[in-house]
């Protein structure tokens, strides 16, 4: 019975913004045994494998170059949402900590400074205004 959803990069899929992964062995456990399926918001939504890095900045999503990746950002999210509802059974989503999709209790602060502030991705954001409980790999021993 899949019971989670899980941000591809923890599952070992290379769609990180700079083409790597961040390979949590749980996660990737949940998917053999076919208890997840798998979420990348941002490459729902279009942005390409690698792409700039992109932060938040009020309600925009600014790439490291200026350049304005909201669209793709809310797209992602509504897409994972949609693709998410379609498994009745899950009820824990397991989301990359400090991505702007996808960051539950942390995500950088827009300068591109490296520097971390307390708040939550655009696809977190929406998963939970919908219900659905949203923990990071941070929070596994949750599970």
């Amino acid at each position: 019975m899949i019971k989670y959803a899980i941000s591809a990069c923890l599952c070992g899929f290379n769609c990180k913004y700079n083409g790597k992964n961040n390979l949590n062995a749980k996660c990737q456990r949940l998917l053999e045994m076919n208890e997840a399926i798998i979420i990348c918001p941002e490459v729902m939504g279009g942005l390409n494998i690698p792409r700039k890095p992109c932060e938040i900045n009020g309600h925009r999503i600014i790439n490291i170059d200026g350049k304005d990746c909201s669209k793709e950002y809310y797209d992602g999210a509504l897409m994972a949402l949609e693709y998410i509802k379609k498994f009745k059974d899950i009820d824990t989503i397991i989301l990359k900590e400090k991505s702007p999709s996808c960051g539950v209790k942390y995500i950088y602060d827009g300068t591109f400074s490296k520097t971390l502030i307390k708040g939550s991705g655009i696809t977190t954001s929406l998963l939970k205004e919908q219900g659905y409980k949203v923990i990071s790999e941070e929070d596994l021993d949750e599970l």
